[in-house]
């Protein structure tokens, strides 16, 4: 029998304190406006510096645990690949779009002031633009997957992410909103939050193991910094939600309002990937991974790119920031979930 795996105690509590963040910054926002305004000072193309640094310096342990290594080993094994790859590039996208049109745009539409709308309804789309990159490691984990197989899947979606991530967003928010979204500034957010951080990820990999061994580089380097990514997004949200301050406290509710929509795609998202993975008889292991990695998101550059595209006090960045306070209550179901219907993925046991 496999042993019960638990989150560890920050990462079990990660939406309380998510939740703690935006209460302490709308709270330093509100009540020392002056501060805000100094923040907000420092910004280049619309993007606040301060933030932008932070940003940054989160992704790159993310992108430390990226194995290219093991992307060649895929060939073994495709089904799940493909599975996620179709799953959330030619589906996910567009179900968010739609989801969100509905629920803001119909739904919500006599509670949410019609300029927000729109900006609500583009930072959903990027948001569900993203598929999961970190912590689609630790549902797999808790879940008793294949971590190895889940980072496969990752570092083939943050390579797509390169490719299609900038088209895809100005395509379909550029359809669904009023906004004209040039492909460049989405592709520049992707060049500074993915590219440049894989770059880097990838030469710190190749010199330190070829210096001191894949073992030390696991559990010493990877395990002493990878603290600082979620240590980063707190303090990013701190620091969106002290711009945002005013905004927050004048439509609270909208919050919860956000929330439905993502709560709504991501429940319908893992059941198109577990219905897909049982069509395709893929065992438990890897179809664990294949049913988190499209229900979850990379909410770091989903935030990074409305951060560039539209600012920190806009309605974009607070859609794709509510996605991080659901984010780990609503996996650790779909963990749950798959693991009591474990049974139903033994293809390959016979059973």
């Amino acid at each position: 029998m496999e042993e019960e795996r638990e989150l560890d105690f920050f990462s079990k509590y990660l939406s309380i304190w998510v939740a703690i963040c935006i209460i302490l910054g709308t709270a330093v926002g509100y009540l020392f406006p002056k501060f805000a305004d100094t923040i907000g000072q420092y910004e280049i193309a619309n993007v606040s510096i301060p933030i932008a640094i932070v940003l940054l310096v989160m992704m790159y342990p993310i992108m430390l645990k990226i194995s290219f290594e093991e992307i060649l080993k895929v060939k073994e094994n495709k089904k799940p690949l493909y599975l996620t790859v179709f799953v959330n590039w030619a589906i996910k996208p567009f179900t968010m779009t739609i989801i969100a049109w509905i629920f803001i745009s119909i739904f919500f539409s006599g509670l949410i002031p019609l300029n927000l709308q729109a900006e609500y309804i583009a930072g959903l789309i990027i948001l569900g633009l993203a598929p999961c990159t970190a912590m689609v490691l630790v549902w797999t984990y808790l879940a008793n997957g294949n971590i190895n197989y889940a980072l496969v899947q990752v570092s083939v979606n943050d390579l797509i992410i390169l490719i299609l991530f900038a088209p895809l967003g100005a395509f379909l928010v550029g359809q669904t909103t009023d906004f004209p979204i040039p492909v460049l500034t989405i592709f520049y957010s992707v060049l500074f939050y993915v590219a440049l951080p894989l770059v880097l990820a990838m030469l710190t990999r190749h010199y330190v193991i070829k210096s001191k061994g894949l073992s030390w580089f696991e559990n010493n380097l990877i395990n002493k910094i990878e603290w600082i990514t979620p240590a980063g997004l707190l303090v990013t949200l701190i620091l969106i939600f002290t711009l945002q301050g005013e905004m927050i406290i004048k439509y609270p509710f909208h919050i919860v309002l956000i929330a439905i929509p993502i709560i709504v795609q991501t429940y319908f998202i893992f059941a198109i990937s577990y219905y897909g993975a049982k069509k395709l008889k893929i065992p438990f292991y890897e179809a664990a991974p294949s049913t988190f990695i499209a229900p979850s998101n990379f909410f770091e550059l989903a935030v990074a790119t409305t951060l560039i595209l539209f600012g920190a006090t806009s309605g974009a960045t607070l859609a794709t920031v509510v996605g991080v306070l659901v984010e780990v209550p609503v996996m650790l179901s779909l963990v749950k979930i798959m693991k009591m219907n474990r049974h139903k993925f033994q293809f390959e046991e016979g059973m």
